[in-house]
């Protein structure tokens, strides 16, 4: 999947604050339906038993809030991929304009005997089904 994927939601009552908008964290847990949405799309779960997928770089740009009930859309990519890294780039609109821009990277992991965690390469077969936009 090279393209941007589109994922649209809808803000729920208690995913705001008491301004009334919501939660800067909130965008992440966005990004992260998003991705999650993508691998779906691709026949995959980040789920799987044998690797796991750690968060080692997130971050968010905001342009204006978003308040309860706006429709949006999150739009995210695989902006680089390496041998043991998927990093996203992700753009959030609401109503035509961008409310906020942002990234993630994962790292994939094996976990050992000792349920300690090290880097691996990505398995060639998710790999080839996530090429940079």
């Amino acid at each position: 999947m090279s393209a941007s994927f589109p994922y649209h939601r809808r803000i729920q009552f208690a995913e705001t604050d008491m301004a009334g908008i919501v939660h800067f964290s909130r965008y992440f847990r966005f990004m992260e339906e998003a991705e999650h949405a993508l691998w779906r799309a691709a026949g995959l779960s980040i789920a799987e038993p044998t690797h796991g997928w750690p968060r080692v770089a997130a971050a968010f740009d905001y342009k204006r809030p978003l308040r309860f009930e706006d429709e949006f859309d999150i739009h995210i990519a695989v902006d680089l991929l390496t041998t043991r890294s998927i990093r996203y780039a992700c753009r959030i609109e609401c109503r035509g304009e961008v409310v906020a821009e942002g990234s993630m990277t994962i790292v994939c992991v094996e976990r050992t005997a000792d349920q300690t965690m090290r880097a691996v390469p990505i398995p060639a077969a998710v790999a080839a089904l996530f090429t940079p936009a």
